[in-house]
């Protein structure tokens, strides 16, 4: 795999990608729809692989219910979903971090490259995440579900945010998004940067090849591009 120059600013997906929380966020939100309408939602049922966490609150009540949810259902929801968050990720069992990710956050830091995230979680949730394996320390900007429910969007968002940070904006050439579904590849090409697809998650190397990933490796263990 050839390396990739000048690369400013990478992005990181969460979920699938940099950890996966065992569970923990299909069990709050089951437990947010139950103390707000009284429903045990799985979220599973009405929802795929990276999407934002807004559409994952009105997906769900959408089906459970038979109706979209008011605004103030949607306002209620989600913040009912990040107080259970703190303590499903604590006490999942099946909580880890993916294989590499540790080391290739502390190199990239080392070789002056900005990190960030850009993720479907809504910003409160993204930290509750990274927060028990003590990585919110690497990422100094990012773009989230609460900024907006389109992936190209709130990458673009992130990007912004990171030509901000460094005080100057970034070319293509300068950044690249890592994720685990071909929802991120597909953002990262919206977002008009590079992309590397890690087959952590539920999709494996055939199906990122074919969405058309710039690059594809197995974990973040080797191989990583920059």
């Amino acid at each position: 795999m050839h390396r990739v120059e000048n690369v400013r600013a990478v992005l990181f997906d969460i979920d699938g990608t940099l950890l996966t929380t065992g569970g923990a966020g299909a069990a709050a939100w089951r437990l947010a729809f139950r103390d707000v309408i009284g429903i045990d939602a799985a979220i599973e049922d009405f929802t795929e692989d990276g999407i934002t966490d807004p559409d994952v609150c009105r997906e769900t009540f959408q089906g459970v219910t038979g109706r979209a949810p008011t605004h103030a259902e949607i306002a209620a929801l989600l913040p009912a979903y990040v107080k259970h968050l703190y303590v499903t990720v604590r006490e999942s069992e099946g909580y880890r971090v993916m294989p590499g990710v540790a080391g290739l956050l502390g190199r990239l830091t080392d070789d002056g490259v900005l990190l960030g995230v850009t993720t479907g979680n809504v910003e409160a949730a993204a930290h509750v995440k990274l927060a028990r394996a003590r990585l919110n320390h690497f990422f100094m900007f990012g773009g989230y579900g609460s900024d907006s429910p389109d992936r190209g969007e709130l990458t673009r968002d992130a990007i912004v945010r990171a030509g901000r940070v460094l005080g100057t904006a970034l070319s293509r050439e300068q950044v690249l998004v890592v994720g685990d579904t071909p929802h991120d590849v597909e953002a990262a090409r919206e977002a008009d940067a590079g992309s590397v697809a890690v087959a952590t998650g539920h999709f494996d190397r055939a199906a990122l090849v074919a969405s058309g990933a710039d690059h594809v490796l197995a974990t973040l263990r080797s191989g990583f591009p920059v």
